[in-house]
């Protein structure tokens, strides 16, 4: 039996002051060295994306079902697709961000709550939160995004018929 040897990738851990920095300061302006995709689709997951790259520092180059952004035409579809993301971050095994589906009780400040506008369950939105009040459900989760330019906006004002929750649980080097 042939058995692969498998070199173990470190884990850090994800720094979540450093993406929610980075989610106040280009809440509502645009950061030059990315695309701004808002004409396009929009551009909430490409700003979920570069908070969460703030917090980690570690892209995936793997070609399609990677996490990368090196220009507008050099990216993967998980770094500006709202379900794309989800597939990255709750699967990847390689380098960069990993995540898991969770209850809104376990998410924290730099986590991405996905929404869904619509009673198809296909989500529309990534915003990244950045406040958290205790106890409060998802009545108390208030977020940064782009497409919808916010900052310090309240979850539940967005109306979503569906939230899932995506807590970034570390980082593979």
């Amino acid at each position: 039996m042939n058995m692969i040897n498998r070199r173990q990738r470190e884990i850090k851990s994800y720094d979540r002051e450093k993406a929610l920095k980075y989610a106040h300061k280009w809440a509502y302006a645009r950061n030059s060295d990315y695309f701004d995709f808002e004409n396009l689709g929009g551009d909430c997951t490409n700003f979920a994306s570069q908070c969460i790259f703030a917090g980690c520092g570690v892209m995936n180059y793997a070609p399609v079902y990677g996490w990368y952004y090196s220009n507008s035409y050099n990216r993967t579809a998980s770094w500006t697709g709202v379900n794309y993301l989800y597939e990255f971050l709750t699967n990847n095994t390689g380098a960069g961000p990993f995540a898991e589906l969770t209850d809104v009780s376990d998410t924290e400040v730099g986590d991405i709550a996905q929404i869904s506008f619509s009673d198809s369950r296909i989500f529309d939105h990534s915003p990244i939160i950045i406040k958290k009040e205790s106890q409060s459900g998802k009545n108390g989760i208030f977020i940064a995004a782009h497409t919808f330019d916010t900052d310090f906006y309240r979850l539940t004002d967005f109306e979503p018929l569906y939230v899932r929750y995506l807590h970034i649980t570390g980082v593979r080097l």
